[in-house]
C-alpha cells in the first residue's frame, strides 16, 4: 500500500534527523578510535524500505546500500538511485540465486562456504568480471546463524583464495544478541583479532580492507574494536515490519 504524501513527509524528515545523528555518532567513534569519519563506511540496510524513502537518503550523502533478500532487490533495483549510491548484498545467499544479482551489486557480503564461492566466481567469469567478497564469520557460534566458524576461516580463505573470478575484500559478522555492552565488546574485539591476524598473512587473492560489523544498536561499540564498515537499518529508517 502507498504512503500518503503527508506519511512520506513525516518518513523523509525522520530519516533526515536519524541520518543526521548516525553521522555524528559515527565521527564521535571514529575519533575516539584514533581514526577520522572518513575511515568508516556507513552502509544502510535497507529491507523493506520504500526506493523513495532510500533515495531520499542517498540525496542526504547516503553513498551505500545493501539489500538481505534477492527478489527485494530485484523488485526494486530499477527504482534506486545508482547513479550517487553503491549496492551490495548483505544477506544470506542461496548458489541458485547468484545468478540474479551478480550484475547488479559491487560486493557480496555473505560467502561462508567454498560451495557459493565457487558459484559467485563462475557466475562472475561468465560476465567477464572478479566480483568482491567478504566472509562472512559466525563469531558467536549460533547454530540458527550462517557463516564460516573462527577455526575454519584460515582454511575456507586458503581455498577460496585460489578461486579466478572472486577477491576477498575482507570479513563480515553479527554477533548474538547481547544484554551488557561487555558481551558485545568482546565478539567485535574478536572479530578483529581474527582480521588483524589474517591481515599479516598477506595471501594470494585476500586482502583484509573491510571488517564490516556493528548494526543500528552498537555500531559505535563496532567502531570502537575496529570495524570500518557498519551495516545500519532501522537506526536510519525507524521500526519495519517484517510480516
Amino acid at each position: 500500500m502507498e504512503r500518503s504524501s503527508d506519511d512520506m513527509k513525516e518518513k523523509f524528515l525522520l530519516v533526515e534527523e536519524n541520518y543526521k545523528a548516525i553521522e555524528e555518532s559515527i565521527s564521535k567513534a571514529a575519533l575516539e578510535s584514533g581514526r577520522g569519519r572518513e575511515d568508516i563506511t556507513f552502509l544502510a540496510a535497507t529491507k523493506t524500505v520504500e526506493p523513495a524513502v532510500i533515495n531520499h537518503a542517498i540525496s542526504l550523502g547516503l553513498r551505500f546500500i545493501g539489500e538481505n533478500r534477492v527478489q527485494e532487490l530485484l523488485s526494486k533495483y530499477e527504482s534506486y538511485d545508482l547513479d550517487r549510491a553503491d549496492l551490495q548484498f548483505i544477506g544470506h545467499l542461496q548458489t541458485n540465486k547468484v545468478k540474479q544479482i551478480i550484475d547488479k551489486v559491487s560486493l557480496i557480503q555473505s560467502v561462508d562456504s567454498e560451495r557459493l564461492a565457487l558459484e559467485v566466481a563462475r557466475q562472475a567469469k561468465l560476465r567477464g568480471k572478479t566480483m568482491d567478497i567478504l566472509v562472512e564469520v559466525n563469531i558467536g557460534r549460533e547454530e540458527n546463524k550462517s557463516g564460516v566458524m573462527p577455526e575454519g576461516l584460515d582454511e575456507l580463505l586458503g581455498r577460496i583464495g585460489e578461486i579466478d573470478g572472486i577477491f576477498v575484500r575482507g570479513l563480515m559478522a553479527i554477533p548474538p544478541i547481547c544484554e551488557k555492552k561487555s558481551e558485545i565488546f568482546k565478539y567485535f574485539e574478536n572479530m578483529h583479532k581474527l582480521f588483524i591476524d589474517i591481515s599479516g598473512k598477506k595471501s594470494d587473492n585476500v586482502s583484509m580492507d573491510i571488517l564490516s560489523m556493528g548494526m543500528s544498536d552498537d555500531y559505535c561499540e563496532a567502531i570502537l574494536c575496529g570495524a570500518n564498515m557498519v551495516r545500519i537499518g532501522s537506526g536510519l529508517f525507524g521500526k519495519r515490519s517484517y510480516t
